[in-house]
């Protein structure tokens, strides 16, 4: 598209070794208020936004986890007793969850680049609560399996989702933190799942002629219908389709988006609409560097894995059941703290790689510990490290990611579903690292985890020598210009988005 003079308004011209180019649409010219002004507004909006979004979209992801690894703390409640399950058929409720996660993240992340997610993710917590709730009616095997799978497909759409909400609304810089702070969630989760089954499990078991573990089934699935509700009435939309902001406001939004990475948002969205969502995932699939990642995240999330059958790993220490729910929460506790310390620490030095490969050091650490102590308080610290290290590298990852993929909207929707959506496949056959035969050294899992952990931080330090020479890559093409840039690896419209606003890859 030309501008009215005929010239290619992303055009770069030389001049005494520097570039000239076209500027961003700046209708209430932010670009020429002063230093203070914007701090002061900018500070004014951000605490705006993270009072709206961040503890709602936190909140709603430990519920989404919450429903998902609850039957860990049913099994300990006589589940498995109830519904005659034996052998791996446990195992099998856990993995099925996770072939309906599979099935709807992508489809469901290119059509949330079209839709309000101020209806959209309340509407599917709706169906997932529902479904979760379902789950105390069930009364063998093949019902597990149905209400597990349907609930696996009704909670994907939400990960995928809020992660690419957030990132229409910060900045690469501010991102680590707000993830540090979202992905609390999973941890809470666990913390919480524990203390409150424990609860359930030890005084409800006969009330009203229910078993206890289908207490806490209706119980959780309760408190996540009633977040949904709240979230129709409190959640986000865009910012440019937002009302809770002044006109100002949304356009400053938008505006410090656009120029962090160096593409207004509202000519994508218009490009995002012209289109086809087929279009957006192909040009995600043809980028090296998603596979990448895509194989990153295999690795984190295999290392996770231990979640689901958490308190069975712990109940190998010997404890009574209602002790060993009880000693789940302290390292959830600890694994909250370390999230919040390792993702201020990414988000403070623009660093990622030295933060994956230590948060997954311990996590090796940890699975060697398992496999080869007896000692009662050894094998437990191993524990502690088990989940510490994990969780922080997956949220490294989306950064990571989000910091990579800036543009265009839709491909990054796109390289967000496929990394969640192939790396959760891994939880699929994960699932059966844990038998319950396997007990208690679990050798053949945490000798699994250890090395796919080696594997995960040999990625991260070859995507770190690749960013690196991309941004050399890049100096090379603000020194010569756009048509002296052979050999880069993105499309040439990237090229020329990157090169007109002076971005560089974070590593």
């Amino acid at each position: 598209m030309a501008d009215n003079d005929g010239r290619d308004p992303l055009d770069i011209k030389k001049d005494n070794a520097t570039l000239e180019y076209a500027p961003l649409e700046d209708p209430f010219r932010f670009s020429e208020r002063p230093t203070e002004w914007h701090q002061e507004f900018n500070q004014k909006l951000l605490r705006k936004i993270d009072l709206r979004m961040l503890p709602l979209l936190s909140y709603m992801f430990l519920m989404n986890y919450l429903d998902r690894s609850n039957l860990a703390q049913a099994e300990l409640g006589g589940l498995n007793e109830a519904l005659g399950l034996h052998g791996t058929q446990f195992n099998t409720a856990t993995s099925i969850l996770f072939i309906g996660y599979l099935l709807m993240q992508l489809p469901s992340n290119l059509i949330f680049t079209r839709l309000r997610p101020a209806i959209y993710l309340p509407t599917v917590m709706i169906i997932w609560g529902v479904i979760s709730g379902c789950q105390a009616a069930t009364k063998n095997f093949g019902g597990l399996l149905a209400t597990r799978f349907l609930l696996g497909f009704a909670e994907a759409p939400y990960f995928p989702g809020a992660v690419y909400l957030m990132s229409t609304w910060y900045t690469r810089s501010e991102l680590s933190k707000r993830f540090a702070y979202f992905y609390a969630g999973p941890a809470l989760a666990n913390m919480f799942g524990g203390l409150l089954a424990a609860g359930v499990l030890r005084n409800m078991d006969g009330y009203r002629g229910l078993q206890a573990w289908r207490w806490l089934f209706i119980i959780e699935a309760i408190m996540t219908l009633s977040v949904a509700v709240f979230a129709f009435f409190v959640l986000p939309n865009f910012p440019q389709t937002t009302t809770w902001l002044s006109e100002e406001e949304r356009a400053y939004a938008a505006w410090r988006i656009a120029s962090d990475i160096g593409e207004a948002s509202e000519r994508d969205a218009e490009e995002q609409t012209k289109r086809s969502l087929f279009h957006a995932a192909k040009i995600a699939v043809m980028d090296y560097r998603t596979w990448i990642f895509v194989l990153m995240q295999h690795c984190v999330l295999l290392s996770q894995t231990v979640t689901f059958f958490f308190p069975s790993v712990v109940d190998t220490l010997g404890y009574d059941n209602i002790t060993t729910l009880l000693l789940t929460a302290p390292v959830w506790v600890a694994t909250f703290l370390l999230n919040l310390f390792v993702l201020w620490s990414a988000s403070r030095t623009n660093e990622r790689c030295l933060h994956l490969c230590l948060s997954m050091l311990l996590t090796i650490i940890g699975n060697i510990m398992l496999i080869t102590i007896h000692l009662r308080g050894p094998r437990f610290l191993g524990m502690f490290f088990m989940a510490m290290g994990a969780q922080p590298a997956f949220m490294i990852i989306l950064t990571w990611m989000s910091n990579t993929f800036p543009r265009p909207l839709g491909k990054r929707a796109a390289v967000t579903a496929l990394i969640n959506m192939i790396g959760n496949t891994s939880n699929i056959y994960g699932s059966y690292l844990y038998p319950s035969s396997a007990a208690p050294q679990y050798i053949f899992g945490g000798a699994t985890i250890a090395g796919v952990g080696v594997l995960c931080i040999c990625l991260a330090v070859v995507v770190r020598f690749i960013l690196v020479n991309e941004n050399k890559k890049l100096d090379e093409i603000e020194r010569a210009g756009v048509s002296a840039a052979p050999g880069l690896t993105v499309t040439d419209r990237e090229r020329k988005d990157l090169a007109r606003t002076g971005f560089r890859y974070m590593y």
